[in-house]
């Protein structure tokens, strides 16, 4: 195939996918999709839950392996939506429809791409394609799910809305549940120890303390209180516990576990994580794709927002078409021209680390 049939196969493809709901855990539609197509593309291919992999046609197993990775899970429908979400509708060289832009633009892409390469006998590498779900949720039953039945990944590009620059870092993700305990008592005479006063040097201290180590590409670590509550459903009586909940944006400057012992030195409260699953990544300046990038004109930049990037245990970086911005706006789209740059760039880049 040449780039613009892949390109005519791939929009085709997304707005099928565009006008089957596939919500966090709800897929099973959109995976027997991609399924489908494949079957059509005389491709064969594996299917765990609603999750879908397949292999370039002439695997060698003595050689690395490339993870082309996106989701086709999607968010529900932003309450402001004044089209129908999942009519794909194209004006004005803009395709419309819930998923158009995060992420069904990179699975369609990626898909493309891996049809470009896939009758290759003269790859120096194998290509593995993934479509996964749950993205949108972190959950357990996407990419994560299927890593140990795939091989060893040398390398992976984590298809994402990125104007098809390169995310070369991401921020992790861990969410604290906090608890500083007190004692009971009548509100109005000297009783009890309040647990909100006993919260609020702990709470002072996520708010002003700085981790020493800064990230060139993501900055500092970043932690903000979102939530705090009480047990206590009356005005008269001193609380005995207050919880609240802490947002922890990690950088590569830190695993998960060093952050949670520092935190876990300097407050008070009970401190527990919800997971530490959601880890920060980098990929060296010198790795040959971002210096394939760069020398193309790709900028590089650091990501705040989390992907199954941070569950991929292997050197990855973060690429796609479409805009992050768009990601879960009422109205999405993605822009048609940036699916056909979006399949150029990454078919470019796969051709220069040969």
């Amino acid at each position: 195939m040449w780039n613009e049939k892949l390109y005519d196969v791939a929009v085709a493809l997304l707005k099928q996918m565009i006008a089957t709901p596939s919500l966090s855990r709800e897929e099973d539609g959109t995976a027997q999709l991609i399924s489908d197509f494949l079957t059509a593309m005389d491709i064969p291919h594996e299917r765990h839950l609603n999750n879908i992999w397949a292999f370039n046609k002439h695997y060698d197993p003595a050689k690395r392996n490339i993870l082309l990775n996106s989701h086709h899970d999607t968010v529900k429908p932003n309450p402001q939506y004044t089209r129908d979400p999942f009519s794909p509708d194209v004006e004005d060289g803009k395709l419309y429809g819930l998923g158009s832009n995060d992420a069904g633009g990179c699975v369609v892409s990626l898909v493309a791409t891996f049809l470009h390469f896939y009758h290759r006998s003269d790859l120096s590498y194998n290509i593995i394609l993934t479509t996964t779900a749950e993205e949108e949720i972190s959950g357990s039953n996407g990419i994560e799910s299927i890593l140990s039945r795939l091989p060893a990944i040398d390398f992976a590009i984590v298809g994402e809305p990125t104007q098809t620059q390169l995310a070369v870092a991401e921020k992790g993700l861990m969410v604290l549940d906090c608890t500083s305990t007190g004692k009971a008592g009548h509100a109005a005479r000297e009783e009890g120890e309040n647990a909100l006063y006993k919260a609020l040097p702990d709470l002072n201290w996520f708010k002003d303390y700085r981790f020493p180590k800064v990230s060139d590409a993501l900055g500092p670590v970043k932690m903000s209180v979102t939530v705090i509550n009480t047990s206590n459903k009356a005005h008269n009586v001193v609380p005995a516990d207050c919880s609240f909940v802490v947002d922890v944006r990690a950088t590569d400057q830190y695993t998960l576990e060093e952050l949670l012992d520092i935190i876990r030195a300097n407050v008070s409260c009970e401190v527990k994580p919800r997971s530490t699953r959601m880890r920060p990544s980098f990929i060296p300046m010198d790795h040959p794709f971002v210096q394939a990038g760069i020398s193309i004109g790709k900028t590089c930049y650091g990501s705040p927002t989390t992907s199954d990037q941070a569950l991929i245990p292997a050197t990855s970086v973060k690429m796609g078409p479409g805009d992050s911005a768009r990601s879960h706006t009422a109205d999405e789209y993605i822009h048609l021209q940036e699916i056909r740059d979006g399949i150029d760039s990454y078919i470019r880049l796969l051709e220069m680390i040969q």
